[in-house]
Parts: C-alpha cells; sequence; structure tokens
C-alpha cells in the first residue's frame, strides 16, 4: 500500500502521508496541510476526522463490532465484572488477582463524599434533573481535592483518578435519588461488588444477585464507545489541562443531551406517549413507516451501528432476567416487548436494520429497577464513567496539543463602523 496519498489544490500538488491502524482502518494525516497550502478541511460534525489515535476501543458499526483493548465486548459481558473492565480500559490489561483486589477496595474506600458536597448536592431542589446536579457535583471536587489540580498529573494522581471517581460518583447519584424520594442517604458497603453496592445505596432491602449481575452486565455494555460526543468532550476539554474533575463535568453535561446519552429517557416518554394514548402499540408501529408523520420510534437502529449493535443482543438477556426475576406487572413494560416483537419480523424495520438498540433495552431494565426517567441519563455517566477517565488518561500521556478547531467564515467581509445616530 502507498505510503503517502497526492491532493492537489490549485494547480500545487503535495503528498500527504497515510496511516493505518491496527484493525486495517486508513487515515490520511493531514496536519500540516494548512502550513503547506493555506487550505483546511471542512467536515461538519468530524465524521470523517479522526481526532486522535487511540489502543482503547475499536469499533466497526459495519460489521457490529466493539472490543475493549482488543477484548470482544461478548466475551466480557459473559466472563468480566464492571470493575474489572474499567481497571482493563484504564490499565490496559485484564489485572490480577491481587490487582483486581486492591481496585475494588480502593473504589470502596473512595466510596464518600466529603461534607461540603454532600451539601451542595442537598441544596438542589427535588426536580432537578439528575445529570445537572452531576455535573456541578463532580465539578465541585476539585474544590476539595486540590492534588488534582497539577496539571502535570502524577502517576499516583493518574490511578487514584479512576478509583475516586467511581466510587464517589455512584454516592453522588444514589444520595440525590433519595433526597427526591425523601430519604436520608445510606452508607457504602465495601463487602458488596460494585453494582449491588449501588443498588444497596439506592435502595432499602436486601440486593438480589441476578438483578445486581445483569445491571453490572448493563454498565459493562456502556463503559466505552471510541470517540463519541462525550468522549471527544472530555478530551478537547481535558486538552487545556484542565483539571480531570472538569473534564469528567463536561462529558456529563455532553452525554445530557437527547441525541447522545438521553436517548434511553426518550424510549420511557415515547412508550408514555403511546400508553396516553390508549395502548396501541401497531398503531404508532404505522407511524412510524409513515414518511408524512414526524413521529419517530426512539430506541430502534443506531448511527454507528449499521446492521446490528453487539451490546443489545447481550442486554436483551439481561432485560429478560431483570423482568422475569422482578415479576413487575406495568403497561409501559408490556408495549416494550410489544414493539420489540413486531420490529424483530417486521419486514420494513428487518429491511432497515431498525433493531432495537440498547437504549431501548436500558430504558426498560431501569423502568423495571424503579429508576426514575429523569435518572437514565444518569445511570449512563455511571457505566461511561471509566471510559471518559480512560480517554482523559490517554490523552494526557500521549502530550497531545490542546485542541483548536479552524472553520470557514462565511459572514460579512470587512465593513465601517456607524454611529447610532446615524444607523
Amino acid at each position: 500500500m502507498a505510503e503517502s496519498a497526492k491532493i492537489e489544490i490549485n494547480g500545487q500538488t503535495i503528498e500527504v502521508p497515510t496511516l493505518k491502524g491496527t484493525e486495517n482502518e486508513l487515515a490520511l494525516d493531514i496536519s500540516k496541510l494548512r502550513a503547506q497550502t493555506g487550505a483546511i478541511t471542512l467536515d461538519i460534525g468530524f465524521v470523517n476526522t479522526g481526532s486522535c489515535t487511540s489502543k482503547i476501543t475499536f469499533l466497526d458499526g459495519e460489521k457490529g463490532i466493539l472490543r475493549y483493548r482488543g477484548y470482544p465486548i461478548e466475551q466480557l459481558a459473559e466472563s468480566s465484572n464492571f470493575a474489572e473492565v474499567s481497571y482493563l480500559l484504564y490499565n490496559g490489561e485484564l489485572p490480577t488477582a491481587a490487582q483486581l483486589e486492591a481496585f475494588n477496595k480502593d473504589i470502596a474506600a473512595s466510596s464518600k463524599l466529603p461534607g461540603g458536597v454532600e451539601k451542595i448536592i442537598d441544596q438542589f431542589p427535588g426536580s432537578a434533573h439528575p445529570m445537572g446536579v452531576l455535573a456541578a457535583a463532580i465539578s465541585s471536587l476539585s474544590g476539595f481535592y486540590p492534588e488534582f489540580l497539577n496539571p502535570e498529573a502524577t502517576e499516583e494522581i493518574k490511578n487514584k483518578a479512576i478509583t475516586q471517581m467511581m466510587g464517589q460518583v455512584k454516592v453522588m447519584m444514589a444520595q440525590f435519588y433519595r433526597k427526591t424520594m425523601g430519604k436520608s442517604p445510606l452508607a457504602s458497603n465495601a463487602k458488596l461488588d460494585y453494582s449491588s453496592d449501588f443498588l444497596n445505596l439506592m435502595f432499602d432491602g436486601e440486593v438480589d444477585k441476578d438483578v445486581a449481575d445483569a445491571l453490572d452486565t448493563l454498565l459493562i455494555l456502556h463503559a466505552d464507545h471510541e470517540q463519541n460526543c462525550s468522549a471527544s468532550t472530555v478530551r478537547v476539554v481535558g486538552s487545556s489541562h484542565a483539571n480531570v474533575f472538569a473534564s469528567i463535568a463536561a462529558g456529563v453535561t455532553a452525554l445530557w443531551g437527547q441525541l447522545h446519552g438521553g436517548a434511553n429517557q426518550a424510549v420511557l416518554e415515547m412508550l408514555e406517549e403511546i400508553r396516553k394514548d390508549g395502548g396501541d402499540y401497531q398503531k404508532f408501529i404505522e407511524k412510524a413507516k409513515d414518511k408524512e408523520d414526524p413521529f419517530r420510534l426512539m430506541g430502534f437502529g443506531h448511527r454507528v451501528y449499521k446492521n446490528f449493535d453487539p451490546r443489545a443482543k447481550i442486554i436483551k438477556k439481561a432485560c429478560d432476567t431483570i423482568l422475569e426475576k422482578l415479576d413487575i406487572q406495568d403497561p409501559l413494560l408490556d408495549i416494550a416487548k410489544g414493539l420489540e416483537e413486531v420490529a424483530l419480523k417486521d419486514e420494513y424495520f428487518v429491511k432497515r436494520n431498525l433493531y432495537p438498540n440498547v437504549d431501548f433495552y436500558s430504558g426498560i431494565i431501569y423502568k423495571a429497577l424503579g429508576i426514575p426517567t429523569n435518572m437514565f441519563t444518569a445511570m449512563f455517566v455511571l457505566g461511561r464513567l471509566p471510559g471518559w477517565l480512560s480517554q482523559w488518561k490517554e490523552l494526557r500521556e500521549d502530550g497531545a496539543r490542546i485542541s483548536r478547531p479552524r472553520q470557514v467564515y462565511m459572514g460579512e467581509t470587512e465593513r465601517d463602523y456607524t454611529p447610532v445616530i446615524k444607523r
């Protein structure tokens, strides 16, 4: 394969180096294009632009492949657990038994908040959106841990960042949830695994192991997803040498949008709309097929995965486990099951690969667990946290330049100022 490509601009021909990834993805290195030609590229939304090289996650949307550090998501979901996967993403290799034990102990030791942060969370009204609460609370950690503010993060700080934030974010979420329910916060239980402890912090009563395991699988599936909107945001903010709390808080706010992490919340809002209309989901299937109808089925298909979402097959199993274990009678869940059954068989959806995606099933799981709809996106944060932290760490270790995209200016050309009395 050629080691460069040729680009002709205004009669000038330049050679652009090519770069081939370990999974054979080909890239053109245009980092010197403007210096050599005065021209830039225009790629609205950065959908054809590689913003970095990375060793963390490989995704092939056409083939439905997702791997963390080379390990297929199917194997990790079947055999691993969320803490182990978090260690893998952050450190690059699976931990030994001793390393995993130490990692879990460090998370448990960090599963408490400074009193000041607890007060900040408590000051929010119960009607506040949990994502806004999380973004503020995470950012506020910078005031309590000044050792994290040094732009040259030491190995000790980088190693501490993931266990501290994994421990503290689950406590933040549970504390605010219990506040909205008029309940006092519960203490973390160091004897429980990560997902069991989160459920322990959220709800009163014994934690069911099968339910906790299903939630753990869901968190694994959400742990990282390459250079998506929120991961890119973490990298952009981190490139300025902002502290890790500010970088992760920025990821939270990026995830908040309905086109990203808010999709699972949109699924439940859609189901509620169908319920209020009488519950005839077949009617809404037909509306979704009608090009003239503005209605859209939320939670079907995926922008990146063109054939199938490998996570959806796994999460469907976890979803079925939870629904069977909890034996919940809920009209919204009945509507969801009906939509799923029709979409998996209907020729219109099958032909267009509009399969139920990970957002569809995760919304159903959260609903079954009794988690409020407006907290669904915050649950996404819990899973995606190790991925964001891994992206932040890799960025800092690579010594990347500050992110500074160019633009093509389309505004007015130079003109003279006119005093207000003459306008």
